[in-house]
């Protein structure tokens, strides 16, 4: 990573390696065995065969969506062919009533897919949900900062959270390990932060390079040493200010700030207005509630003969 130009946002780590879509396709794949078992869905087999019917899906609550890709690979495994009529994209900002995705076909897929999809839809939309609450709140206090997701995500729904973050208005941290070196707190029992960005630059050039600052000493020493960034963990916003204006005076060149550990809506706008470039926050994706959607039957009724297969 290039250290932001003075006055520039600063630039967010690389992204996932693993292309979201094929993420979709496993991750709908394995919930789909999970819920299906060894012998199907039993009670969908009670409904006639050559039902058809129209359902509605609406937000019960307002909400940003994110999860649509999700939505729709699950009624096509199901279902190749099953008409989804969206009437929102990811990022879109959800009313309560509002009618986000319509579909009209064989009653028993439907019926199959349906805690598959909105499992997907529900979770992935609460992340949404909460990073734009956080960005509002951070903007509240300074409209340049980014609020970036964590590491802190369900393992082996990564790209799907941080997808959901971006909906949501954030910026996504590493996706790996190999992304970046980030050396914390514990790595430094074996190592000095001098010495970690001097390995680090000869191990892996041009790699970002962050070291994780719990006081204003390692601050200066990363800073001299030549890191891209520095995290400022668990300070207040007081202390914060005072870490920025020292990580940019001490630095010979550009430096990224990044403020993380116990951040809450209630006090993110008081660490924007201290002056980070950036502010991570783990809750975004290990705590986002689900947001409330469901899937309401409209109509029902009987394929023509022969179409109901």
């Amino acid at each position: 990573m290039n250290p932001a130009p003075a006055g520039a946002p600063p630039a967010p780590l690389q992204a996932a390696s693993v292309t979201e879509a094929a993420v979709v396709t496993e991750a709908v794949t394995r919930a789909l065995a999970e819920d299906l078992g060894a012998d199907g869905d039993l009670t969908a087999a009670l409904v006639p065969e050559g039902a058809v019917a129209h359902f509605a899906l609406r937000a019960r609550q307002p909400g940003v969506l994110a999860g649509r890709a999700c939505a729709t690979e699950t009624f096509r495994q199901l279902s190749p062919g099953l008409p989804l009529i969206w009437h929102a994209a990811d990022g879109s900002v959800l009313e309560a009533g509002l009618t986000v995705m319509e579909v009209t076909g064989p009653l028993r897929p439907i019926l199959t897919g349906e805690r598959t999809a909105l499992n997907f839809l529900g979770r992935l939309s609460g992340i949404a949900t909460l990073t734009a609450r956080y960005v509002a709140a951070a903007h509240a206090g300074n409209p340049a900062v980014q609020v970036l997701d964590t590491r802190k995500t369900t393992p082996g729904l990564r790209a799907l959270e941080k997808a959901a973050v971006r909906a949501g208005g954030g910026v996504n941290h590493r996706s790996s390990l190999s992304e970046a070196v980030l050396v914390k707190d514990n790595h430094l029992a074996g190592v000095t932060i001098t010495e970690a960005v001097a390995r680090a630059r000869a191990l892996w050039p041009g790699r970002p390079v962050q070291i994780e600052c719990d006081e204003l000493g390692q601050v200066v020493e990363a800073a001299r040493a030549g890191a891209d960034a520095v995290l400022l963990d668990n300070m207040d916003p007081a202390a914060v200010a005072v870490a920025v204006t020292t990580a940019r005076a001490e630095a010979a060149g550009p430096i990224v700030t990044e403020v993380s550990g116990g951040v809450t809506l209630e006090s993110i706008g008081d660490y924007a207005a201290a002056g980070p470039d950036r502010i991570s926050v783990g809750a975004l994706t290990h705590s986002a509630p689900v947001l409330d959607l469901g899937l309401d039957l409209i109509w029902r009724g009987d394929a023509p003969q022969g179409e109901g297969d």
